[in-house]
Protein backbone atom coordinates (compact mmCIF):
# COMPACT_ATOMS: atom_id res chain seq x y z
CA UNK A 1 0.00 0.00 0.00
CA UNK A 2 1.55 3.83 -1.32
CA UNK A 3 0.15 6.73 0.76
CA UNK A 4 1.01 10.07 0.36
CA UNK A 5 0.45 12.48 1.96
CA UNK A 6 -1.20 15.75 0.75
CA UNK A 7 0.11 19.60 1.97
CA UNK A 8 -2.87 22.37 2.32
CA UNK A 9 -3.09 25.75 3.41
CA UNK A 10 -3.66 26.82 7.17
CA UNK A 11 -6.95 25.94 7.09
CA UNK A 12 -9.32 28.36 9.54
CA UNK A 13 -13.14 27.81 10.14
CA UNK A 14 -15.65 28.88 7.55
CA UNK A 15 -12.81 30.23 5.54
CA UNK A 16 -12.63 27.61 2.82
CA UNK A 17 -15.03 25.21 1.25
CA UNK A 18 -13.95 21.42 1.05
CA UNK A 19 -14.27 21.28 -2.35
CA UNK A 20 -12.07 24.50 -3.11
CA UNK A 21 -9.45 23.21 -0.40
CA UNK A 22 -9.62 19.95 -2.75
CA UNK A 23 -9.66 21.10 -5.89
CA UNK A 24 -6.06 23.07 -4.85
CA UNK A 25 -4.72 20.19 -3.24
CA UNK A 26 -5.30 17.49 -5.04
CA UNK A 27 -4.39 17.45 -8.51
CA UNK A 28 -5.10 13.78 -9.63
CA UNK A 29 -5.88 10.46 -8.69
CA UNK A 30 -5.19 7.02 -10.14
CA UNK A 31 -8.30 4.53 -10.33
CA UNK A 32 -8.66 2.45 -7.57
CA UNK A 33 -7.08 5.09 -5.14
CA UNK A 34 -8.76 6.26 -1.98
CA UNK A 35 -8.28 10.16 -0.63
CA UNK A 36 -8.38 10.07 2.97
CA UNK A 37 -9.86 13.34 4.56
CA UNK A 38 -9.41 14.14 8.13
CA UNK A 39 -13.23 14.70 10.20
CA UNK A 40 -11.23 18.10 11.52
CA UNK A 41 -10.74 19.84 7.74
CA UNK A 42 -14.50 18.69 6.93
CA UNK A 43 -15.09 20.17 10.12
CA UNK A 44 -13.57 23.63 9.91
CA UNK A 45 -14.53 23.75 6.43
CA UNK A 46 -18.48 23.43 6.88
CA UNK A 47 -17.75 25.60 9.97
CA UNK A 48 -19.02 22.86 12.32
CA UNK A 49 -17.39 24.69 15.58
CA UNK A 50 -18.23 27.04 18.47
CA UNK A 51 -15.91 29.56 20.20
CA UNK A 52 -14.50 28.52 23.40
CA UNK A 53 -15.77 32.01 24.87
CA UNK A 54 -19.79 30.53 24.06
CA UNK A 55 -19.64 27.73 25.92
CA UNK A 56 -17.64 25.17 27.62
CA UNK A 57 -16.27 21.44 26.19
CA UNK A 58 -18.36 19.30 28.95
CA UNK A 59 -21.48 20.84 28.22
CA UNK A 60 -21.10 20.37 24.15
CA UNK A 61 -20.13 16.67 25.53
CA UNK A 62 -23.07 15.97 27.24
CA UNK A 63 -24.88 17.46 24.11
CA UNK A 64 -23.09 15.18 21.28
CA UNK A 65 -22.93 12.20 23.26
CA UNK A 66 -25.21 8.97 23.75
CA UNK A 67 -23.98 8.60 26.64
CA UNK A 68 -21.00 9.73 28.79
CA UNK A 69 -19.03 8.71 32.03
CA UNK A 70 -18.52 11.82 34.34
CA UNK A 71 -14.76 13.32 33.79
CA UNK A 72 -14.31 12.87 37.36
CA UNK A 73 -14.14 9.24 37.25
CA UNK A 74 -11.10 9.98 34.70
CA UNK A 75 -6.99 10.53 36.65
CA UNK A 76 -7.28 12.92 33.59
CA UNK A 77 -10.55 14.70 33.55
CA UNK A 78 -11.60 13.45 30.28
CA UNK A 79 -15.46 12.48 29.20
CA UNK A 80 -15.38 9.26 27.71
CA UNK A 81 -18.18 8.89 25.74
CA UNK A 82 -20.28 6.77 23.18
CA UNK A 83 -21.42 8.51 20.50
CA UNK A 84 -22.53 7.98 16.73
CA UNK A 85 -22.15 3.96 18.67
CA UNK A 86 -18.17 4.92 18.90
CA UNK A 87 -16.43 4.27 21.61
CA UNK A 88 -14.80 7.78 21.83
CA UNK A 89 -13.44 10.68 24.27
CA UNK A 90 -14.94 13.81 24.65
CA UNK A 91 -17.51 12.64 22.05
CA UNK A 92 -15.13 13.80 19.23
CA UNK A 93 -14.63 17.41 20.21
CA UNK A 94 -11.38 18.72 19.50
CA UNK A 95 -9.25 22.25 20.53
CA UNK A 96 -6.06 21.78 18.94
CA UNK A 97 -5.70 23.38 15.66
CA UNK A 98 -9.17 25.16 16.08
CA UNK A 99 -7.71 28.73 16.76
CA UNK A 100 -9.75 28.92 19.88
CA UNK A 101 -12.91 27.30 18.53
CA UNK A 102 -14.39 23.38 20.00
CA UNK A 103 -14.42 21.58 17.07
CA UNK A 104 -16.89 19.26 16.86
CA UNK A 105 -17.61 16.40 14.49
CA UNK A 106 -18.90 16.54 11.10
CA UNK A 107 -22.25 16.64 10.69
CA UNK A 108 -22.95 14.13 8.62
CA UNK A 109 -19.44 12.12 7.42
CA UNK A 110 -21.58 9.93 5.16
CA UNK A 111 -22.92 12.23 3.08
CA UNK A 112 -19.74 14.00 2.83
CA UNK A 113 -17.90 10.83 2.01
CA UNK A 114 -20.73 10.00 -0.61
CA UNK A 115 -21.11 13.77 -2.26
CA UNK A 116 -17.19 14.09 -2.49
CA UNK A 117 -16.25 10.96 -3.47
CA UNK A 118 -19.05 11.53 -6.72
CA UNK A 119 -17.26 14.70 -7.14
CA UNK A 120 -14.06 12.81 -7.29
CA UNK A 121 -15.11 10.43 -10.12
CA UNK A 122 -16.27 13.10 -12.42
CA UNK A 123 -13.52 15.57 -11.67
CA UNK A 124 -10.83 13.13 -12.73
CA UNK A 125 -12.81 10.83 -15.04
CA UNK A 126 -12.52 7.18 -13.05
CA UNK A 127 -14.50 4.60 -12.32
CA UNK A 128 -13.28 3.09 -9.13
CA UNK A 129 -12.02 5.67 -6.63
CA UNK A 130 -12.87 5.97 -2.52
CA UNK A 131 -13.11 8.33 -0.16
CA UNK A 132 -12.55 7.95 3.68
CA UNK A 133 -13.06 10.80 6.63
CA UNK A 134 -10.48 9.59 9.62
CA UNK A 135 -10.55 10.94 12.91
CA UNK A 136 -8.19 9.25 16.10
CA UNK A 137 -8.71 7.81 19.13
CA UNK A 138 -7.01 5.73 21.86
CA UNK A 139 -6.64 2.11 22.58
CA UNK A 140 -7.35 0.87 25.99
CA UNK A 141 -4.50 -0.47 28.02
CA UNK A 142 -2.04 1.58 25.12
CA UNK A 143 -0.38 4.83 25.15
CA UNK A 144 -1.19 6.77 22.02
CA UNK A 145 -3.79 7.31 19.26
CA UNK A 146 -4.65 5.54 16.04
CA UNK A 147 -7.00 6.39 13.24
CA UNK A 148 -10.74 4.99 13.02
CA UNK A 149 -13.05 6.07 9.92
CA UNK A 150 -16.13 7.97 10.32
CA UNK A 151 -17.47 7.32 7.06
CA UNK A 152 -16.56 5.64 3.82
CA UNK A 153 -17.55 5.39 0.12
CA UNK A 154 -16.67 3.82 -3.10
CA UNK A 155 -14.59 0.38 -1.49
CA UNK A 156 -16.24 -2.28 0.92
CA UNK A 157 -15.74 -1.57 4.77
CA UNK A 158 -15.44 -5.38 5.47
CA UNK A 159 -13.12 -8.12 4.16
CA UNK A 160 -15.48 -10.96 5.13
CA UNK A 161 -13.60 -14.63 6.15
CA UNK A 162 -15.95 -16.28 7.68
CA UNK A 163 -16.76 -20.22 6.03
CA UNK A 164 -13.40 -19.90 4.12
CA UNK A 165 -10.24 -21.90 6.10
CA UNK A 166 -6.96 -20.93 7.10
CA UNK A 167 -3.57 -22.15 6.62
CA UNK A 168 -4.25 -25.69 8.26
CA UNK A 169 -7.88 -26.11 6.94
CA UNK A 170 -9.45 -24.95 9.95
CA UNK A 171 -12.67 -22.58 8.86
CA UNK A 172 -13.26 -19.13 10.14
CA UNK A 173 -16.21 -18.44 12.11
CA UNK A 174 -16.33 -14.96 13.08
CA UNK A 175 -13.04 -13.17 11.38
CA UNK A 176 -13.76 -9.85 9.41
CA UNK A 177 -10.97 -7.69 8.58
CA UNK A 178 -12.22 -4.27 9.08
CA UNK A 179 -10.50 -2.65 6.17
CA UNK A 180 -11.89 0.78 6.86
CA UNK A 181 -10.61 1.33 9.64
CA UNK A 182 -7.27 -0.45 8.81
CA UNK A 183 -7.13 2.03 6.22
CA UNK A 184 -7.48 5.05 8.77
CA UNK A 185 -4.64 3.90 11.05
CA UNK A 186 -2.11 3.63 7.93
CA UNK A 187 -3.23 7.22 6.49
CA UNK A 188 -3.75 8.96 10.09
CA UNK A 189 -0.26 7.36 10.94
CA UNK A 190 1.35 8.97 7.46
CA UNK A 191 -0.74 12.29 7.57
CA UNK A 192 0.23 13.21 11.73
CA UNK A 193 -1.34 14.51 14.42
CA UNK A 194 -0.17 17.63 15.14
CA UNK A 195 1.37 20.55 12.85
CA UNK A 196 2.18 18.68 10.16
CA UNK A 197 -0.59 20.58 8.06
CA UNK A 198 -1.19 17.09 5.51
CA UNK A 199 -5.18 16.46 6.48
CA UNK A 200 -5.26 14.41 3.54
CA UNK A 201 -3.59 11.65 1.71
CA UNK A 202 -3.45 9.52 -1.53
CA UNK A 203 -3.70 6.04 -0.90
CA UNK A 204 -2.93 3.69 -3.84
CA UNK A 205 -1.85 -0.45 -4.48
CA UNK A 206 -4.38 -1.14 -1.89
CA UNK A 207 -4.35 -5.01 -1.79
CA UNK A 208 -7.73 -5.50 0.64
CA UNK A 209 -9.60 -3.21 -1.27
CA UNK A 210 -12.42 -3.99 -2.94
CA UNK A 211 -13.79 -1.41 -4.85
CA UNK A 212 -17.41 -0.74 -5.58
CA UNK A 213 -18.95 1.99 -8.41
CA UNK A 214 -21.47 3.46 -5.31
CA UNK A 215 -22.35 4.80 -2.32
CA UNK A 216 -22.46 1.84 1.05
CA UNK A 217 -25.97 1.18 0.94
CA UNK A 218 -28.14 1.46 4.53
CA UNK A 219 -27.94 -2.45 5.20
CA UNK A 220 -24.12 -2.40 4.64
CA UNK A 221 -23.71 0.67 7.18
CA UNK A 222 -25.95 -0.83 9.64
CA UNK A 223 -24.01 -4.20 9.54
CA UNK A 224 -21.20 -1.85 10.63
CA UNK A 225 -22.40 -1.13 14.05
CA UNK A 226 -22.60 -4.49 16.78
CA UNK A 227 -25.73 -4.23 19.02
CA UNK A 228 -24.41 -3.86 22.31
CA UNK A 229 -25.92 -7.46 23.13
CA UNK A 230 -23.49 -9.04 20.78
CA UNK A 231 -20.27 -7.02 21.33
CA UNK A 232 -17.18 -8.89 23.15
CA UNK A 233 -17.00 -6.56 25.22
CA UNK A 234 -20.42 -5.96 26.19
CA UNK A 235 -19.52 -7.26 30.27
CA UNK A 236 -17.31 -3.72 30.44
CA UNK A 237 -19.55 -1.68 28.63
CA UNK A 238 -22.63 -2.32 30.69
CA UNK A 239 -20.88 -2.52 34.13
CA UNK A 240 -19.53 1.34 33.63
CA UNK A 241 -21.55 4.08 35.00
CA UNK A 242 -22.97 5.29 32.05
CA UNK A 243 -24.69 8.84 31.99
CA UNK A 244 -27.91 9.24 29.12
CA UNK A 245 -26.44 11.74 26.76
CA UNK A 246 -28.55 14.80 25.27
CA UNK A 247 -27.73 13.16 21.88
Amino acid sequence: MKITPIKTPLVRVGKISLFSLIDKAVKDMPERSILAVTSKIVSLCEKNAVPQEETTKEALVKRDATRYIDPRQSRWGITLTITRNILIPSAGIDESNADGHFLLWPKNPQKTANTLRAYLTRHFRRRELGVIITDSTTTPLRRGTTGIALAHSGFDALKDYVGKKDLFGRPFKVSRLNVMNSIAAAAVGVMGEGSERTPLALISEIPSASFVQRNPSRDELAFLTIPLADDLYAPLLRSSLWKRGDR
